[in-house]
């Protein structure tokens, strides 16, 4: 089966082709066809698209909106030009994924998208107002293409969160509040959190019942998981993705009251305050330079900057004491297993954040840190009795694979 997943945003669509079935899941034998992304939608747009063999292609074309770049992405990949294996026609591509931000308390599980299921991402709009509009033209794009004949599923970021017990997912707010407005901790990045947590447990020959560690996706996003027996038990994103660890731009945790402290100082309406503490805060913030930890990481060693450095000890500080926090609440763990494009590539970032745990039994192997750039493997050393991986994720993988088994009926073990 040649799955069809699909990212779409308001201005840029991140989409690849996978070819898999459960025969191929359970050998872990899923092969990529072709990956690539619209940039720059609303305008003349730029194309790009890399085969299975890293043969990579640029176009550019006037795409008007996510409906006009699909049709213009799924016409070229079934055209004589595109080189894809596999993919000849329209009728080569089987079913449709999509990454589905929000599901709320909806949603448990990715589920194949009829109209029940429409409506009902469209009652989470209000949880996640700049994502969900942008899934949800997706979905209607592709219906329009293919017809109702090709299915499509739905992979929400919340759904691996549910998990989570009443009791961590609460705000101690009014009680009332949750009841009408269902202010509470839903968490994202789920589908990330489930794939290493997989990965792991698959690595080291583990059921999901004996799979206890610390995941933390690490990229101009952040977020950490706490998963106790393969399950989620708590989560450093809350309502939004705006809480739990410094991000690129986005700060973090703070203290609610610094909200109307600043729009009282600065005169800026609660509203921008919060566009403020999503796009101008985090390490972009904090060093007034960049949110890209790899530029803040090369400034500190050509300049020694004082507030790059900060930058970059307040982001491995707030990690270090989820790592913490998250030790206590599971009662231990096995591993920390990082991920994300900071997480996998940058083994400084990883050593400042393991430094000061050797208190829990993590030790890093320098030279094993190291050499994990964009690869799997462990980076604590051997006689660690907490241990360190480095796990590249692979949502993509496991939408197509969900993507399969909801189009067969199957259950969902990973």
């Amino acid at each position: 089966m040649n799955v069809f997943v699909i990212n779409a945003g308001s201005s840029s669509l991140k989409f690849q082709v996978i070819a898999t079935d459960l025969e191929r899941i359970r050998h872990d034998q899923d092969d990529l066809l072709c990956r690539g992304q619209v940039e720059r939608i609303g305008g003349e747009a730029i194309i790009t698209v890399q085969n299975r063999a890293g043969s990579r292609q640029k176009l550019t074309a006037p795409i008007r909106d996510v409906s006009a770049a699909l049709d213009y992405v799924l016409r070229w990949l079934a055209s004589d030009g595109s080189g894809i294996d596999g993919i000849r026609s329209l009728g080569d591509i089987h079913a449709a994924g999509h990454r589905v931000v929000h599901g709320g308390e909806l949603f448990k599980e990715s589920v194949i998208i009829n109209d029940d299921v429409l409506k009902g991402i469209e009652d989470c709009i209000d949880l996640a107002p700049l994502h969900n509009p942008n899934n949800l033209r997706g979905i209607r794009a592709l219906r329009e293409i293919f017809g109702q004949a090709t299915p499509q599923v739905a992979v929400f970021d919340t759904a691996f969160h549910t998990s989570i017990p009443e009791y961590a997912y609460l705000y101690a707010l009014p009680y009332h509040l949750y009841r009408r407005h269902r202010i509470r901790r839903y968490g994202f990045h789920g589908t990330s959190h489930r794939y290493v947590a997989f990965r792991y447990r698959t690595l080291h020959g583990l059921t999901r019942e004996q799979t206890h560690v610390i995941t933390l996706h690490l990229g101009n996003g952040c977020s950490a998981a706490a998963i106790r027996g393969g399950h989620t038990v708590d989560t450093s994103m809350g309502m939004t993705p705006l809480e739990g660890l410094v991000m690129g731009t986005r700060s973090g945790d703070l203290d609610p009251a610094i909200v109307n402290l600043i729009a009282t100082k600065e005169g800026l309406s609660t509203h921008e305050v919060e566009s403020l503490l999503n796009t101008q805060s985090g390490l972009l913030g904090i060093s007034g330079l960049t949110n890209d930890m790899k530029v803040l990481e090369q400034e500190l060693k050509e300049h020694d900057d004082r507030r790059v450095r900060l930058a970059i000890e307040v982001f491995c500080y707030r990690a270090r004491k989820y790592i913490g926090a998250y030790l206590a609440s599971m009662g231990g763990a096995d591993a920390v297993v990082f991920t994300g494009g900071i997480g996998e590539h940058s083994p400084e970032i990883r050593r400042r954040i393991c430094a000061g745990l050797e208190w829990a039994g993590l030790t890093v192997d320098a030279t094993q840190n190291q050499q994990m750039v964009g690869r799997e493997g462990r980076i604590s050393n051997d006689g660690s009795r907490l241990h360190a991986w480095v796990i590249p994720t692979n949502e993509e993988l496991l939408i197509a694979r969900d993507t399969v088994r909801c189009v067969l009926g199957e259950p969902h073990p990973s």
